[in-house]
């Protein structure tokens, strides 16, 4: 899975564009993802964790690795108030 995506440093995600549509097409893996989410955002304000996520911008997938500080409605925010559209997001581990 790594191969297919592009390393990209959380300071230059700020310059992307996202497209509104959504990355995934299952129900159970958009829940899942929701998850995932919340679980990196404990992860990353109690034990400052670093995880990698990978999602795509309108060019291409990409992999950032970082801390979650806040996940809103539609957003997950990095550190500096860096944010990836929650529904660009393939998967975390």
């Amino acid at each position: 899975m790594i191969a297919n995506f592009q390393i990209i440093e959380k300071e230059n995600i700020y310059a992307l564009k996202f497209p509104s549509e959504e990355v995934l097409e299952d129900t159970d893996a958009i829940i899942q993802r929701r998850v995932d989410l919340n679980r990196a955002q404990t992860l990353g304000n109690i034990e400052h964790m670093k995880i990698k996520i990978y999602f795509e911008d309108d060019e291409s997938k990409k992999v950032v690795e970082t801390t979650v500080w806040a996940v809103t409605d539609n957003s997950v925010v990095l550190k500096k108030g860096v944010g990836i559209p929650i529904n660009r997001i393939i998967k975390l581990i």
